[in-house]
């Protein structure tokens, strides 16, 4: 199965370019679907007409982002050397809301890139 998400311009160079592998999302419905081996597009929320597809490697499920940020690597997620000091589970409200975290946990989407 091929999904497709977003990204803002960021974070999508920062997959393009190898140092982003974990993607994090709210574990909704949509997100419960996938399984290892699925793909992902994501495209250029800035340009829609760049695109990349990763092959997901695993799921990394979480009651909250605050347990995900205390578990998973965050240079892995996007993050870089000198914003590590700083990252916080917060980074996430301005995705979503305090009662979707609540209601639907997290989960850190890993993947490999397989074309770009």
């Amino acid at each position: 199965m091929t999904y497709i998400m977003q990204l803002h311009k960021e974070p999508f160079e920062l997959v393009k370019n190898g140092y982003k592998t974990v993607e994090l999302r709210l574990n909704d419905e949509k997100r419960r679907r996938i399984v290892p081996g699925d793909c992902i597009t994501f495209l250029n929320r800035s340009d829609s007409s760049e695109s990349l597809t990763v092959r997901v490697v695993a799921l990394h499920s979480f009651e909250s982002f605050e347990s995900l940020y205390q578990t998973l690597p965050l240079e892995k997620c996007g993050y870089l050397p000198d914003e590590i000091a700083t990252a916080s589970a917060h980074d996430m409200d301005i995705y979503y809301t305090a009662e979707e975290q609540e209601r639907y946990g997290a989960v850190g989407i890993e993947f490999e890139l397989i074309h770009a």
